[in-house]
């Protein structure tokens, strides 16, 4: 009699065990990305600088400081993060991870992954939270509504190609952004950014359209002196299409 109660009582115990694990799932095969660099140091939405070495990462609606699992489905492994950002403004994915939490998941090198979020714990509801929520609601509609954003996906909107430097004469004393690359995705803007910051170029920031979500890798910046040595520079490196823009005073 003694084995049946304790027999049942294991049962229970199992099955209010496997009731718990269930219901802290938030959502399971969504799409994970990342950020790096390009954002280190950078603000986050809920006003922390963004340090890509720390475990923290970007979500569109849930409460800052809610700490998820975030279990890679491709092989197994995990990690914890909190959410300290809004994001990511690309249809179809579901979280941004910080470099370091990539890293732990061992998809650095695939750049995005399907993922399960478990939430381990809630973050407060705050007016922060809420507000920032809406807006990235609202910017993720106006998005999937927009095919231009849609076919802008992978795509550069730069000018015509350049085989050699301008030689049209500027003011002495203006200055220039050079563009190389408007993205939808800040997983392909991040690639664009690293690849001139491995090439040697400095000043390399994003600028980010927050009606379309747009993206736009820029050289910010540019005395006018300094622009031809810098587009023969940018040629040399394999960097032919680019867009030179004077900056407002």
């Amino acid at each position: 009699m003694n084995i049946k109660k304790l027999l049942s009582a294991f049962l229970l115990i199992l099955t209010v065990n496997s009731f718990i694990c269930a219901a802290s799932v938030y959502k399971n095969n969504v799409t994970a990305s990342y950020y790096a660099e390009a954002f280190h140091g950078k603000k986050t939405s809920n006003g922390e600088r963004f340090n890509m070495y720390a475990l923290t990462c970007a979500h569109k609606t849930l409460p800052f400081n809610t700490i998820l699992k975030v279990v890679n489905l491709r092989n197994g492994k995990s990690v914890q993060v909190r959410v300290n950002d809004r994001g990511p403004f690309v249809s179809g994915r579901e979280i941004d991870l910080s470099k370091a939490a990539a890293v732990k998941l061992g998809m650095i090198g695939s750049g995005t992954t399907k993922v399960r979020l478990e939430i381990v714990k809630k973050g407060p509801s705050t007016k922060a939270s809420v507000t920032t929520a809406k807006k990235a609601q609202e910017m993720m509609k106006k998005i999937d509504a927009k095919s231009a954003v849609k076919s802008a996906k992978n795509t550069k909107t730069v000018s015509a190609k350049k085989t050699s430097p301008s030689t049209v004469k500027r003011a002495v004393g203006s200055r220039w952004d050079i563009q190389l690359g408007a993205f939808s995705s800040k997983e392909n803007a991040n690639k664009r950014a690293q690849k001139l910051i491995k090439a040697g170029f400095s000043n390399v920031v994003f600028q980010t359209n927050n009606s379309t979500g747009v993206i736009r890798v820029v050289i910010k910046d540019i005395d006018a002196s300094d622009l031809f040595k810098l587009e023969t520079k940018l040629i040399q490196s394999g960097f032919n299409e680019y867009t030179i823009k004077e900056r407002k005073k």
